[in-house]
């Protein structure tokens, strides 16, 4: 169970996943960005016991909070070798054990906030006291069911066919402000980079319980598979313009529906990641325009650290 230790006097707060260092960048350049677009509610670093002191420091330094939880993994869970990243990712169901919040909305460290989402604080959720029995246990978008890249270890049914957003290719001005009802294709299968939360201890309960139950073993995707199976038709689709997806954009993807002046919030899912495709001056070196976005975004924010006086690391 996560340690209860309050770090801040917020009801309601983003938080972010931090392990290692890899992704300290994604999570400066994530703050500076909510900051940039003025969102009432702090950037929480949920770190777990591998995240070094040096990382501590680059935190303390920029004034963002931080809280300990415990690194979460499945009694019996399925190997994770061809894409080692999800075995970090079940530690992403510890928001709804953070009843100290009214609301957490909880961010993957490589996301970009393009325009303010304070909205997601507000919006209509199951209370605790529903205990997770109805029909908006919480919020996501989708995941994309595509596999552009074709990897070989995805489920053989992730073909664009069964993915929800393509189903809105044909209407994609209401994408903007709509998600797609999950019942829409066979999977209903939701994207973990962004869930909108109303910590609960008997949901959490039910989530751990899954996740202890065996049922882990053949979850391919660690968390948002979990979240998907357990509850299932009980959780609120959000449009793409808040987990939007990089791979979204891409011809024969689903460029159909997206509009870069709609996208509140760019995920960057798979590698490359944008700041593994920076030269030695820190300038872009990507042919994907949303990587160009991050970069900017990353240089805007080290400008303004450097006027602060804050000193870098070399991970920053």
């Amino acid at each position: 169970m996560a340690e209860k230790k309050r770090v801040t006097e917020a009801t309601k707060a983003w938080t972010t996943l931090i392990t290692n260092t890899k992704y300290l960048s994604g999570l400066l350049t994530l703050d500076s960005s909510l900051k940039k677009h003025a969102s009432k509610y702090p950037l929480v670093a949920l770190y777990t016991d591998a995240f070094p002191a040096a990382g501590h420091a680059a935190l303390a330094a920029r004034g963002i909070p931080a809280q300990r939880v415990e690194y979460l993994l499945p009694s019996a869970g399925k190997d994770y070798s061809a894409d080692p990243r999800f075995y970090d990712c079940w530690s992403k169901l510890t928001p709804f054990s953070l009843t100290e919040y009214e609301r957490v909305v909880q961010l993957d460290s490589d996301m970009l906030v393009m325009q303010n989402m304070d909205e997601l604080m507000e919006m209509e959720l199951d209370p605790p006291s529903m205990a997770g029995k109805g029909k908006r246990v919480f919020a996501a978008g989708h995941a994309c069911v595509c596999n552009p890249l074709k990897k070989a270890h995805y489920p053989a049914d992730w073909v664009p066919k069964n993915c929800a957003f393509t189903s809105q290719h044909s209407t994609p001005d209401i994408a903007q402000t709509t998600g797609p009802d999950p019942a829409v294709g066979p999977l209903g299968f939701m994207n973990g980079g962004l869930q909108v939360v109303n910590p609960s201890k008997e949901v959490y309960d039910l989530i751990v319980g899954h996740m202890d139950s065996g049922a882990a073993i053949d979850m391919d995707f660690a968390d948002q598979s979990l979240l998907s199976d357990l509850f299932k038709g009980c959780w609120v689709p959000l449009p793409y313009i808040y987990n939007a997806l990089k791979t979204l954009r891409w011809e024969n993807v689903h460029s159909e529906i997206w509009r870069d002046d709609k996208v509140k919030n760019v995920h960057y899912i798979l590698a490359p990641k944008p700041w593994d495709e920076m030269d030695a001056e820190g300038k872009n070196v990507s042919k994907d325009p949303t990587h160009a976005w991050w970069v900017e975004a990353n240089q805007d924010r080290l400008a303004l650290e450097k006027k602060a006086g804050i000193k870098l690391m070399g991970f920053e």
